[in-house]
């Protein structure tokens, strides 16, 4: 008899590990957060052109915070030089040999109605206050670029260059970014864009190792928050991929991990390996150019899910937390 309820004990184990869900971090009824979206492009793509000192001192009395950094970061023109402001902003806003003309207008219709991005960020930043109350919630600018920006900080503020996301297949921007590059050039991506770069600046990398695998779990950690963040968001969107690249990825798992093992790419500091693993490209060229780029980070998502699986008494902020990069891979039994 005994023998008979050890192996049913044993059976079952094998039930509970290979039939684990996924875990709930939220409770229901979590309130969504407030986040501001300050419609900077609007009030610039309405100026009047034939007045244009006058909608530049409107435009710096309305938004104190940005408009110098606008003016700065974005056209390269000396702040407190109004007067040449006035004569280089009709250029800007009406150029046609670079599109501007033609982009601004394609803004003005795209972001006609911007609620498919507020309640994504209301939710998400809703959530992150639950975690993490004292982190100040953001408040977002829009601004067009002339594709010259996608994301800045500005102190606790973050602003978003909107003419970059105005779909993949969007005519100018064959002129100004690679192929790989449109996949996330889409009014879709900017919720997961702004989450995640919040994520990067108030989550930072603290390890006193910069090996890849120090990297790779840190980056998988915050792309594993960010997840949970964007409700309804399927992964393959979230890491910025294709549904074709996110299955080649899972298809291939096991090869890919098994790979870098052999390679002892792991414990890797050289910047070629990282840059290989970790940027954005083509492809992830220590494993294959058939491999989507940022492939160290895809796994190290993988890793940090499996971790958290197989750690029930671990919350989302202990794995934040959580800066030895080796015991995560450890106690996640990450086995592909």
């Amino acid at each position: 008899m005994a023998r008979y309820y050890k192996l049913y004990i044993y059976l079952l184990a094998i039930c509970l590990v290979g039939c684990q869900t996924e875990r709930t971090f939220f409770p229901k009824g979590i309130a969504p957060a407030n986040v501001e979206i300050v419609r900077f492009d609007s009030a610039l793509l309405q100026i009047d052109t034939t007045a244009t000192l006058n909608a530049v001192r409107t435009l710096y009395a309305d938004y104190p915070i940005f408009m110098p950094v606008f003016t700065e970061d974005i056209l390269g023109i000396y702040a407190a030089d109004t007067l040449y402001l006035a004569e280089a902003l009709p250029k800007f806003l009406n150029d046609t040999i670079y599109g501007f003309k033609q982009t601004n207008l394609r803004v003005q219709e795209t972001f006609s109605n911007i609620e498919d991005i507020q309640q994504p960020l209301n939710k998400a930043f809703g959530k992150l206050q639950y975690l993490y109350p004292e982190l100040e919630i953001p408040t977002i600018y829009f601004f067009v670029s002339g594709f010259n920006a996608s994301i800045l900080f500005i102190e606790q503020s973050i602003a978003v260059g909107i003419d970059m996301y105005l779909g993949s297949d969007y005519e100018y921007y064959n002129q100004v970014v690679y192929n790989y590059q449109k996949q996330t050039m889409r009014k879709e991506c900017i919720a997961t864009d702004i989450v995640s770069a919040y994520l990067f600046k108030n989550l930072p990398f603290t390890s006193q190792k910069n090996r890849l695998l120090e990297q790779m779990i840190y980056r998988g950690k915050i792309m594993y928050l960010l997840s949970l963040l964007m409700e309804g968001e399927p992964e393959y969107e979230v890491m910025g991929y294709t549904q074709e690249q996110w299955n080649w990825c899972k298809q291939y798992e096991r090869n890919i991990w098994q790979m870098m093992i052999d390679k002892k790419d792991l414990f890797k500091t050289e910047t070629l390996v990282l840059t290989s693993y970790l940027n954005d490209g083509p492809f992830t060229s220590e494993i294959s150019q058939d491999a989507p780029a940022r492939l160290g980070t895809w796994i190290g998502w993988q890793i940090a899910k499996s971790y958290m699986q197989n750690n029930p008494n671990k919350s989302l902020t202990d794995l934040m937390a959580e800066g030895d990069a080796q015991k995560i891979l450890e106690e996640s039994y990450y086995k592909p």
